[in-house]
């Protein structure tokens, strides 16, 4: 049974172990946007880093992209966010409160006598829904006048839309072929919330592939089976993950298809991938906008088109809560509560701990001999401070994978013990192996 406070749980251990914070928290924190600390920016760059590889280094079908954030506002009047990405918003008069105008939680109609505020309970306070536009817009150059808005990007699909015929031609890819970005996106979100899930600044990995048109639905169902084996992989339990197919009325107005990758979080199963076929939609927009022919052309059967595209669109933070989540456990070990962040060693922020037993005979000299070889190699940490005990629990609830400790026999036949976070595990190995012997662990 989900534990109800698991969230509460895991924002404290977040803080406090240097994941994340709360932006600008000294003057009172602004809304649903967050920083990530010391150990948060380590998961969060090996997340990306692992999607990067497999998405870009490990084909030879896919290329990289980093486009820029502002971009000509005619792109987004083409993709239909300036007509078309908005919320219905409804505010109360006595509470001030702002909501969604389809939250679950208001009885009755916006804008009607019987309609009932969720949150102060009062009837008839609730104006009727006004539709807002959830990008963020500032001015480019001296003059704020509407000739020089620009928006910051509400999502990093367009900018590789816009390049796909310099990426096409710089690399000399055949369709079908891809291109994969990460980058910054933002949206005014009405009603962010749920800690990193839903926030106004947020990352995104995002591959567009390329198809013939008429071989989209096999390359549809490829990606959608591969984006589900790499999750997996990256250690997500999988019965924490099931796919969501979008209904005729979900479906967004580009899309001929669309599933979602859903995890089961302590609120419910939310969604934070997505598989799309997205057709020649955006393409053809761009085409017409821009007036630039964006069509390909088979250099064999000579045959012209414009390329369908299936997206697959990951949100970076909500994967680094998807694994924060999914590794949080507590045990019981000798009578004392243990937090363990059972974090994949590839994406765990620290690979080791090196401790000292005890902080006189020559032990912590040794420790931080083996930590300087290391940490050339991989992320570690000494730490010399407090029980050992305590030294380990620090460390399991970092995600830290292995234990390393200095001890008396370290000084007779220059061994040390290594402890398996998960097992619980020790054994001896000689210091001369133990770099070699996390990385094959690592590589396991």
């Amino acid at each position: 049974m989900a534990d109800p406070t698991l969230m509460d749980k895991l924002v404290s251990l977040a803080k406090r172990r240097g994941f994340i914070f709360q932006s600008s928290e000294i003057y009172g924190g602004l809304g649903s946007v967050w920083d990530y600390g010391p150990l948060g920016v380590e998961l969060k760059n090996n997340i990306k880093e692992r999607w990067w590889r497999s998405m870009v280094h490990e084909r030879d079908d896919i290329e990289g992209l980093d486009a820029a954030i502002l971009m000509h506002s005619k792109v987004w009047e083409a993709s239909g966010h300036v007509s078309g990405f908005t919320d219905p918003l409804v505010d109360c008069k006595v509470c001030k409160n702002r909501f969604r105008g389809d939250d679950e939680r208001i009885k009755g109609q916006p804008g009607t006598p019987e309609a009932q505020c969720p949150i102060c309970g009062n009837r008839g306070s609730l104006t009727e829904p006004r539709m807002f536009n959830l990008m963020f817009k500032t001015f480019m150059g001296p003059v704020e006048d509407e000739a020089s808005v620009v928006y910051l990007r509400p999502e990093t699909a367009q900018g590789i839309y816009v390049n796909y015929l310099n990426v096409l031609q710089a690399s000399r890819q055949k369709i079908p072929f891809g291109i994969a970005q990460v980058g910054k996106a933002f949206r005014n979100e009405i009603t962010p919330g749920n800690f990193i899930f839903r926030t106004r600044e947020f990352e995104q990995m995002e591959m567009q592939y390329f198809v013939k048109p008429g071989e989209d639905e096999r390359w549809f169902e490829e990606w959608r089976g591969l984006r589900m084996t790499w999750h997996c992989d990256l250690g997500i339990k999988p019965e924490k993950l099931r796919f969501h197919q979008h209904a005729s009325d979900e479906l967004a107005h580009y899309a001929k298809v669309a599933y979602d990758i859903e995890y089961e979080f302590p609120f419910g199963w939310q969604e934070f991938e997505g598989i799309h076929n997205r057709t020649d939609f955006d393409l053809t927009r761009h085409q017409e906008y821009s007036g630039k022919k964006l069509e390909y052309v088979d250099t064999v059967s000579r045959e012209r088109f414009i390329p369908y595209v299936i997206e697959t669109s990951l949100g970076t933070d909500r994967l680094a809560l998807v694994v924060l989540v999914d590794a949080y456990r507590e045990e019981t070990v000798e009578g004392e509560t243990r937090v363990v962040l059972g974090l994949a060693p590839t994406i765990a922020p620290i690979k080791a701990g090196v401790f000292p037993l005890v902080k006189k005979d020559g032990m912590p000299e040794v420790a931080r001999r083996i930590h300087d070889d290391l940490r050339r190699r991989l992320p570690v940490f000494y730490d010399d401070g407090g029980s050992i005990g305590r030294r380990y629990r620090r460390q399991d609830e970092a995600g830290t994978p292995f234990g390393i400790t200095v001890d008396g026999q370290t000084l007779e036949d220059q061994t040390v013990t290594v402890r398996d976070r998960d097992t619980l595990a020790q054994e001896r190995i000689h210091t001369d192996q133990v770099g070699r012997y996390l990385e094959d662990r690592l590589r396991a």
